[in-house]
């Protein structure tokens, strides 16, 4: 009896352990067969595998300037493109020796990394450390998610494991170098190097590439522009990685980190707005609809342009200035539109405004080309014609002076006459014939200037007399070309026309040369200065001054965006003649 119990009693233990394994064997089935469902579903949420290297964006135009450096990108999100066979070696090396040592050696996941990242974790009761190899990063990268959720690590995973099956290790490396963000919503390293640095990531040293690869670990704690002193000292531990791991030399390393250094302020690429909103205007007019990458190189000087942007800063006050400056053969070198394009993207250079005693030059020319000389003697004295009575600036009159002298001190009757003399038609002719006719009234008011016209216009004018009297077409683009290189489109400049005749010249720049160095113009006067005018329009609403150096030709206006009176002390002969003289010195 007893041992039949027994045995009873030892089935039942058995089968009462059965049940149990069986419980747990079919709960585990049962658990992966949910875990895989839920894979699965999360694998099927994923995009395309092939799509997510290939992001669909509005075409990107990269403006460079005269040097072929870049000054700016509309619509562009991602720097050039780089790879490992591309850059310098230190470049990718440090991006290796800091983030994944054993990057060339493990999987997708590298399970040694993740256990002491666990390890370390626990050990210091907060996150302390991370174990993503650059695969997972670059998957991450890839999404440009940062949730925290289980589905989005699942499908991390999931194409980490898929990049490491269809890419070799340096490929994997070239897409987390040209995915990462590091500075501003621009990704790539060449982004960061080209804001960071003022060149791309092709031209990075040692220090450099290890400034870049110490702002990984959290782009805005240890970026070289707002914390430069804990990324210099994690781009020492960059470096020191980089010495254990064989990738350079101690003295590389030693003369590296007496490189280091904090990155300068952001580059203001609003100083270039105006000047890409331009240009852009002009693409179009060229190329019709933008469906692909360009590569714009432009005429702008951007040294010319910085020196500009800085002047117009600290002289401008509670005004507006605009600025443009021409060579000889037409090329635009600077074009600024305001001082703040944050606050107004209006380009004051291209508005229609009265350019007061600046048109003068358009009548004298005509006098000259009649037989008239600088010495030639003219008549200072009240002057009207009908209801038209305009007064010298300061109500003044000189008498008997020559042409110099009244064109130096800017008097009013004596273009007047002038005017009355050869006729209003042959200076309107004569404006047309410098490339500015259209917006001309046929009235007296406009020989002082009292007709719109731009603060281009303007200076084109000026452009043809400097121009030794040859014409003068401005012109913004050199070449166009697509992002493999290609040209689209080439400047293929127009013979010069002869507008003036040497004599003529030669006297207007007699003329010219006066005004700054006896008249009106003599604040904007520097050794460099050929010659220049003033111009101020009623009320004192516009101010103007346009001269000429060996290189360039420049206009400056200033004045308010409401068109109402400045102060009377804002004429041509002080604040933009204090802004040219800035400028050239």
């Amino acid at each position: 009896m007893q041992k039949n119990a027994n045995r009873k009693n030892q089935k039942q233990t058995r089968s009462f352990k059965s049940r149990v394994i069986g419980f747990f064997v079919n709960l585990s089935l049962i658990l992966v067969a949910i875990t895989g469902l839920y894979v699965l579903f999360v694998f099927l949420q994923m995009p395309s595998l092939d799509s997510v290297l290939h992001e669909t964006r509005e075409p990107a135009i990269i403006f460079l300037d005269r040097n072929g450096r870049e000054i700016r990108a509309d619509g562009r999100i991602m720097g050039a493109a780089v790879s490992v066979d591309n850059l310098p070696p230190h470049v990718w090396q440090s991006i290796v020796a800091i983030e994944d040592k054993r990057f060339f050696e493990h999987g997708a996941i590298s399970y040694r990394g993740t256990i002491r990242a666990v390890v370390l974790n626990l050990f210091r009761g907060h996150f302390a450390a991370g174990g993503s190899t650059i695969t997972q990063q670059t998957a991450k990268n890839i999404f440009l998610s940062r949730e925290k959720k289980m589905s989005r690590k699942i499908q991390e995973l999931i194409l980490s494991m898929w990049l490491e099956d269809r890419f070799s290790k340096n490929q994997i490396l070239d897409l987390y170098m040209n995915r990462i963000s590091l500075v501003g919503g621009m990704r790539g390293i060449d982004a960061a190097a080209n804001t960071l640095f003022g060149h791309g990531a092709r031209e990075m040293s040692l220090a450099e590439s290890a400034q870049i690869a110490a702002m990984l670990k959290a782009p805005s704690a240890y970026s070289p522009l707002k914390n430069p002193e804990r990324n210099i000292k994690r781009a020492r531990v960059v470096l020191t990685e980089m010495v254990k791991q064989k990738y350079i030399t101690i003295d590389q390393a030693r003369i590296a980190a007496s490189e280091l250094k904090p990155s300068g302020e952001i580059q203001n690429k609003n100083i270039y707005r105006y000047w890409t909103d331009f240009v852009r205007d002009e693409i179009e007019s060229r190329l019709g609809e933008i469906n692909q990458d360009l590569y714009v190189y432009t005429t702008l000087d951007a040294k010319l342009q910085k020196r500009v942007a800085t002047s117009v800063s600290d002289n401008i006050g509670e005004y507006q200035g605009a600025v443009v400056a021409i060579a000889r053969d037409g090329a635009i070198l600077s074009m600024l539109g305001g001082d703040d394009y944050r606050v107004s993207q209006f380009n004051r250079a291209l508005a229609l405004r009265q350019p007061g005693s600046a048109f003068k030059p358009v009548v004298y020319l005509v006098a000259l080309e009649n037989g008239m000389t600088p010495e030639s003697y003219v008549n200072d004295s009240p002057f009207s014609i009908g209801d038209y009575n305009p007064k010298n600036y300061d109500e003044r009159y000189y008498g008997g002076i020559n042409l110099a002298t009244a064109f130096a001190k800017s008097v009013n009757s004596v273009p007047l006459k002038l005017t009355k003399e050869y006729g209003i038609d042959a200076v309107l002719k004569m404006a047309a014939r410098l490339g500015v006719g259209n917006n001309l009234k046929r009235e007296y008011s406009t020989v002082l200037g009292a007709s719109e016209m731009s603060l281009l216009d303007l200076t084109t004018i000026y452009s043809v007399i400097w121009n030794d009297g040859q014409s003068v077409h401005p012109y913004s683009i050199t070449k166009i070309t697509d992002a493999g290189g290609h040209t689209i489109y080439s400047r293929n400049p127009s013979d010069e026309l002869t507008i003036l005749q040497p004599q003529t010249v030669e006297y207007m720049k007699e003329l010219l040369y006066e005004v700054v160095t006896k008249g009106t113009g003599k604040r904007a006067y520097t050794p460099d200065v050929f010659g220049g005018k003033t111009g101020t329009s009623n009320d004192n609403r516009d101010a103007w001054f346009v001269g000429a150096t060996p290189n360039y030709v420049m206009g400056v206006w200033v004045g308010r965006d409401d068109n109402k009176p400045m102060s009377s002390k804002i004429t041509g002969g002080t604040l933009p003649a204090i802004i040219f003289h800035d400028v050239v010195k």
